[in-house]
């Protein structure tokens, strides 16, 4: 009779590798996955420090915005309350830690309170309450 050696690896090693090759696999999905996901996590986010009402040649707010955000944006309209229509702006671009004056032309009055919503270009309005002297 013939006797066959077989020669194979124990069960520990053939686990331990397994074990390695699923962990591999697993990581380089993960990787995978990661880097799709950041591309779609850009945020707009713009933090507005403040105003000043001007009446001199032509009336409106001057208003400091600064970008939090992940992503550059650009303003180009702005409403009053409740208004159906925004009005247009001259598109004022704001990249990425980056404060900007941005001059918002419209006729106000002393002693009202405004809400003035900034509408980027891709139509997140951001809101402003204020107090006009």
């Amino acid at each position: 009779m013939l006797k066959l050696k077989n020669k194979a690896i124990s069960n520990v090693v053939a686990i331990i590798i397994l074990m390695a090759v699923t962990i591999a696999v697993s990581v380089a999905v993960a990787a995978w996955t990661g880097a799709l996901t950041f591309s779609y996590m850009e945020t707009e986010s713009l933090q507005i420090q403040g105003c000043i009402f001007q009446s001199e040649e032509v009336q409106g707010v001057n208003m400091t915005v600064h970008n939090d955000g992940t992503t550059d944006t650009t303003i180009n309209r702005f409403k009053i309350g409740n208004a159906a229509n925004p009005y247009e702006i001259t598109d004022v671009h704001i990249a990425k830690g980056d404060t900007v004056n941005v001059f918002l032309p419209f006729n106000w009055s002393s002693g009202i309170i405004y809400d003035i919503f900034l509408i980027t270009a891709s139509g997140k309005q951001f809101p402003y309450r204020v107090l006009a002297p």
